[in-house]
């Protein structure tokens, strides 16, 4: 605590009270006192100050024995003697922790606790020692090594800590609550409120909690419920430090008098018998710090700054010939503490002098203390060094062992050749972050390897039965071994092979014969791609998440709605998530729980992606349902109103997924408490059983939902933990039943794995029975089953092997609050009748929507892939075709399956991580309608969030009202990029570079042109995005884009979010502007948005002709236009505005497009003229341009 420049009760520094010092006693000022004092470089003493050698400790007796220096001139902030061995430790006002040994106090450690914050207490355990500073709890050795380091939060400002137990501790400072924390779990346990603020000492005996706080008062609290019990109003102005021993507490502070605070020089005394005060105890001293004493009586010790120590009985007078005085080098004392055995004391002073007081000639800091560990001497005799230098050196200086062999060194030179060790490579990840000045590069540490490792790698032993330890980091060692593969060809993991003209030449077609859209995989974290998958394919969520726009930056649900209206679009080309995913890597929870992975650990498997997608599903279903809660009109974006499904408060996420809950916990004693809560999953809990019995999926669904468990709880009727059984009861049904598999050791795969042999036992002997049966057919004869015939009977037997999920299952609540849950058959439909099975009898029927699955491959270290149903709405919508079918999506690599192959799960290479069911007739239940959210208010004018940015820097005129654009206007667009990733590439063999990775690029700058009109060539945007991830190249030559630009702080720039610009297109794309521009293939691309193609103008293509090289905006506007634009930056207003042109010029040059002829011969002679200037703009004294020089006539004359 600081109050108005005084802290005598933690002993803070303040440089206020540092009056003028006495030459004498000042260190600085007077080098005597450190003649015999080594100092390292940084200033800390070595050595102790020696006092006089004829020092005589008279017995009962306090004198001075020992003096160091633990650091010269930064004051000394706590003192502790450890409870554990014979040692003092020492913190400093700079963070430094210091710890002597024994009386004779020689330096044992020395260490760096903090760099900014001074040490307040320090706390000693077996193992270690606590530190605590303003916010930070730190455990370390006794030799300095960091146990663990707890941040607290960075408005905590802590002084005191108390030890409850051996693995409890209370922390308490300023703030009105004090926090317990476990130190086995390095976690916070409780947070008690505190009534009165500023929790600055604590004290702990058998019956009391003690607080002393900021305010004079001390507050007894219970030591099971922490409950105030008692309060102590001892003093009207602060507390300086207080004591109790047995029933008495002792207390010393300040009072308020009219000119402040003045120390009192009567100390508090209370009988905690009868909790009132007795006759205060008047001392000499100014009192800062006190302590009792007690050996034969129940001495108190009260010590002043200036240095005086009085001894007295708390229920005595004292006696002023019992004062002693310290002498301290600075003109402060700053800390006091006890040893445990009471033999010993210690003070630091402000010049960071510590000084040893003891009653006996040879003290113990403690009763029985351990015997502390040292460094060992060094042993072994060094032998005399040798010059490797000198040719002349005789063998036999080396000693070596005699030996009759023939040696190494008898070979020929000829046969022997100098083979140098060959360094390990870089860590990619390394290289990647690495930042260069001069020559010199310097990146963070990636945590990839322990310190002073040795860089060869030992063989791993894989523990899970996922793990893959070698994982080829180049594509180009990945090569196809079929004999040495389970894994189907369509489950690998696909990768798109770039060339030299990036994805222009590639395929996807080959992948993808539907006109469904896949997804891109080499982005960070698209290993969620499948997922992604599955929640567009459910109808009623793609259709709410499109209804819904806020006016948050980063919201996952706008996002996955901007991505959910690509993949509307697309009619078989595959789409990117890169925005959806860039706003997902800037969310904390979601880095919290593990999700973003390195890239490093995304390209060679090494994270485990069961664990992952699952974790991944959990977070997402809570994103959306957190987002889709703010759905409220005032919410929504710039004045455009947000359509849901729901008016009330809950979200429509909630009303898919959610699953209300009742927990009821039943302790032995017979008292019963029962919660509601609600969750939006289930995780499957498998049976310990491992005798192989048949066991239902259904009988492990409900086990799962309706859990049971045994655990320890508390009662409140018992006021104590107690066994008590938890037992889980499921209130309402979701609409949509998700369930995370987790299968993630062998044990579970077993399972799944016996289950599945077992169903298929049974499935072999139920049809076979019916085969025999109705058709006399043999149990041999089962070939036969591969005829059309046979296929429209029953299912092959290959359909039946490696199946235990159910395709539909039947779930009813019943009366007494359970479950009944079975699987679901085409018989039973055929028996009960879809209306009856629903409506009549309270039964629900799920059918299985989609399964997420991880493809175990060695080669590639896997991948995760998704079957989805796709129902017969979407498929009139998109095919115009009305049937089910299932498909298999592996990123862009979509193909039509059979229905069994989504329920087959062969535990060698195919593992299920996630399953979704879906109510029958849920469609039907909810509107699909979309309302396009995004209005015309989105391109009006907005404040930039820039701070330095002013209205004279402005480079565009927002859009009037009559200006607003309809279908068929032009706009000019150009958009500027800088690089976040550097491309990832690597040389074959034969000098030929194979790109592993693109660079990912971000948007910096958009740029859109008024295309008609009086202010036809005027820009109506010109956005800069801010940016939150590093940038590693501006590409400031090719983009105008100068470091600073994209900062808010710093930036001159019309700054805004990418999502404000990003809606601002949508707007254009959605009312069918036509978009003007050049290679806007690119810059949709890299924008993330699917514009028809229709609605795009590019130059790049309208000058062009087959089979030749795309030509530059440069060249083509010094060749049509007689412009020389990009001289040394590129400015996106002039490249919009000159593509605009360029597109006046073609449809001038083609009639509008009547004449191709004669438009194809001016193309000629570009190119033509192309090659002779070997497609360089000529500098501004060389030639004209064509246009200058008539040529177009001439061309056209031909």
């Amino acid at each position: 605590m600081n109050f108005e420049g005084l802290d005598p009760g933690l002993a803070e520094y303040a440089p206020a009270m540092h009056s003028a010092l006495d030459p004498v006693l000042d260190a600085h000022l007077n080098p005597s006192l450190l003649q015999n004092v080594e100092l390292d470089p940084e200033g800390v003493a070595l050595e102790a100050l020696p006092v006089q050698e004829s020092v005589h400790i008279m017995e009962g007796v306090y004198s001075e024995l020992h003096s160091v220096v633990a650091e010269v001139g930064v004051p000394v902030t706590v003192s502790h003697f450890d409870l554990h061995e014979e040692m003092l430790w020492v913190g400093s006002h700079g963070g430094h922790a210091t710890s002597f040994f024994g009386p004779t106090l020689e330096r044992y450690s020395s260490f760096q606790v903090n760099s900014s914050d001074e040490i307040r207490q320090i706390q000693s355990l077996e193992n270690g020692i606590l530190f605590l500073t303003k916010n930070n709890l730190k455990y370390m050795a006794r030799g300095g090594l960091i146990i663990f380091d707890y941040l607290l939060d960075e408005s905590e400002d802590m002084h005191s800590l108390l030890l409850t137990d051996s693995s409890m501790l209370l922390v308490g400072g300023l703030q009105n609550h004090i926090l317990e924390i476990d130190l086995n779990t390095v976690q916070e346990t409780q947070k008690y409120a505190v009534e009165t603020p500023g929790v600055a000492i604590m004290r702990q005996t058998n019956r009391f909690f003690f607080c002393g706080h900021t305010s004079g008062k001390i507050s007894l609290r219970d030591l099971r419920t922490f409950k105030v019990e008692h309060e102590f109003d001892a003093f009207s102005g602060s507390l300086s430090d207080f004591d109790v021993h047995g029933n008495l507490l002792a207390s010393c502070g300040f009072s308020s008098r009219l000119t402040g605070l003045a120390c009192d020089r009567f100390l508090k005394v209370y009988d905690l018998r009868m909790m009132r005060a007795i006759t205060p105890l008047q001392v000499h001293v100014d009192p800062a710090f006190l302590r009792f004493i007690p050996t034969y009586t129940s001495r108190l010790a009260i010590i002043s700054q200036s240095g005086q120590c009085q001894f007295c009985e708390p229920t005595g007078l004292a006696n002023p010939a019992d004062i002693f005085h310290v002498n301290p080098v600075g003109p402060l004392l700053m800390t006091f503490d006890v040893s445990a055995s009471k033999q010993a004391l210690a003070f630091g002073d402000s010049e960071g002098c510590v000084h040893l007081w003891t009653d006996s000639p040879e003290p113990s800091f403690n009763p029985y203390s351990r015997e502390t560990e040292f460094a060992l001497p060094c042993l072994v005799d060094s032998l005399p060094p040798l010059d490797w230098s000198q040719d002349l050196l005789p063998l036999s200086l080396i000693p070596v062992p005699l030996t009759t062999d023939t040696l190494l060194s008898d070979w020929p030179a000829a046969n022997s050749a100098p083979a140098p060790r060959r360094a390990p490579p870089v860590d990619a990840e390394i290289l990647r972050t690495m930042k260069k000045v001069g020559f010199i590069g310097y990146a963070p540490n990636p945590r990839t390897r322990l310190r002073n490792q040795i860089p060869y790698r030992l063989k791993e032993s894989d523990s899970e039965f996922d793990s893959f330890s070698k994982v080829t980091e180049s594509p180009i060692g990945r090569e196809e071994e079929p004999h040495l593969h389970m894994v189907s060809k369509k489950y690998r993991k696909v990768t798109i092979k770039y060339s030299k003209l990036g994805l222009e030449d590639f395929d996807f077609k080959h992948y993808n014969k539907t006109l469904f859209a896949g997804l891109e995989p080499h982005i960070p974290n698209a290993y969620c791609n499948c997922m992604i998958q599955v929640l567009y394919f459910l109808e009623p969520v793609r259709c709410l998440i499109q209804n819904h726009l806020c006016q948050k930056e980063f919201c996952l649900a706008c996002e996955l709605g901007f991505l959910f209206h690509m993949l509307d679009l697309s009619r078989g080309d595959p789409c990117q998530g890169s925005n959806f995913l860039r706003a997902f890597r800037t969310i904390p929870e979601a880095s919290a729980l593990g999700l973003i992975l390195a890239d490093s650990d995304e390209a060679s498997g090494k994270g485990n992606l069961a664990r992952l997608i699952q974790r991944w599903n959990r977070f997402i279903l809570t994103q959306l349902h957190q987002d889709m809660q703010e759905l409220e009109v005032p919410q929504a974006y710039r004045g455009a109103a947000s359509s849901s499904f729901c008016s009330s408060g809950d979200s429509v996420i909630g009303q898919l997924f959610s699953c209300e809950m009742e927990n009821c916990s039943l302790c032995r004693c017979g008292s019963e408490t029962v919660r509601a809560s609600s969750t939006l999953l289930f995780t499957l809990s498998y049976p310990e059983d491992k005798t192989g019995k048949n066991c239902d999926f259904a009988q492990v669904l409900k086990r799962s939902i309706c859990l049971e468990q045994n655990t320890q709880a508390w009662c409140d009727n018992c006021e104590k933990y107690q066994p008590t059984i938890q037992t889980r009861n499921i209130r309402h049904l979701p609409d949509i039943l998700v369930i995370n598999c987790e299968v993630n050791s062998l044990k579970e795969a077993d399972f799944w794995r016996m289950q599945a042999d077992v169903a298929f036992k049974m499935a072999i002997k139920k049809h076979s029975g019916e085969i025999s049966k109705n058709t006399e057919l043999a149990l041999a004869d089962w070939k036969e089953l591969g005829s059309p015939e046979g296929m429209l009977r029953c299912p092959s037997i290959e359909e039946l092997k490696n199946v235990w999920l159910p395709f539909s299952i039947r779930m009813k609540l019943t009366k007494n609050k359970g479950l009944d849950v079975c699987n679901w058959t085409d018989g039973d439909e055929m028996q009960w009748g879809p209306a009856r099975a629903e409506e009549e009898h309270g039964v629900y029927v799920y059918d299985l929507m989609a399964t997420v699955v991880h493809i175990l491959d060695s080669r590639t270290g896997g991948s995760l892939v998704a079957h989805i149903k796709v129902g017969e709405t979407y498929h009139q919508r998109k095919e115009g075709v009305t049937h089910q079918q299932w498909y298999l999506f592996n990123d862009f690599l979509i193909e039509p399956i059979d229905k069994h192959e989504a329920v087959q799960f062969d535990m060698n290479w195919k593992v299920p991580a996630i399953l979704y069911y879906t109510k029958r007739n849920l469609n039907s239940k909810y509107s699909l309608n979309i309302k396009n959210p995004i209005e015309a208010s989105v391109l009006m004018a907005e404040a930039s969030l820039a701070r330095k940015q002013r209205k004279t820097h402005t480079t565009f005129i927002p859009l009037m009202l009559n200006e607003m654009p309809q279908v068929g206007d032009l706009v000019g667009l150009d958009a500027e990029f800088v690089t976040l990733n550097e491309e990832e590439a690597e040389l074959r063999s034969d000098g030929t570079k194979s790109t592993i990775k693109p660079s990912q690029m971000s948007v910096a700058r958009i740029t859109c042109v008024r295309g008609q009109g009086p202010n036809e060539g005027i820009p109506f945007i010109d956005d800069y995005i801010s940016t939150q991830e590093q940038v590693v190249d501006y590409l400031t030559q090719y983009s105008g884009i100068k470091p600073g630009d994209l900062d808010a702080k710093i930036s001159s720039k019309h700054l805004t979010t990418l999502k404000s610009t990003y809606l601002k297109l949508r707007f254009l794309i959605d009312i069918g502007v036509k978009f003007v521009g050049h290679g806007l293939q690119k810059d949709f691309r890299v924008i993330n948005l699917m514009v028809p193609k229709d609605q795009v103008l590019d130059t790049v293509y309208l000058f062009h002709m087959p089979r030749k090289r795309m030509i530059s905006l440069r060249f083509l506007a010094w060749y049509f236009l007689d412009l020389k634009i990009q001289g040394e930056t590129h400015d996106s207003i002039e490249d919009a505005r000159t593509a605009l042109q360029l597109y006046q010029k073609y449809l001038e040059l083609s009639k509008n497009g009547t004449e191709p002829e004669s438009f194809h011969k001016v193309l000629k002679g570009l190119y033509e003229k192309g090659r002779k200037m070997d497609w360089k703009v000529p500098e501004p004294e060389g030639q004209t341009s064509p246009k200058n020089a008539a040529v177009f006539s001439s061309v056209l004359a031909l």
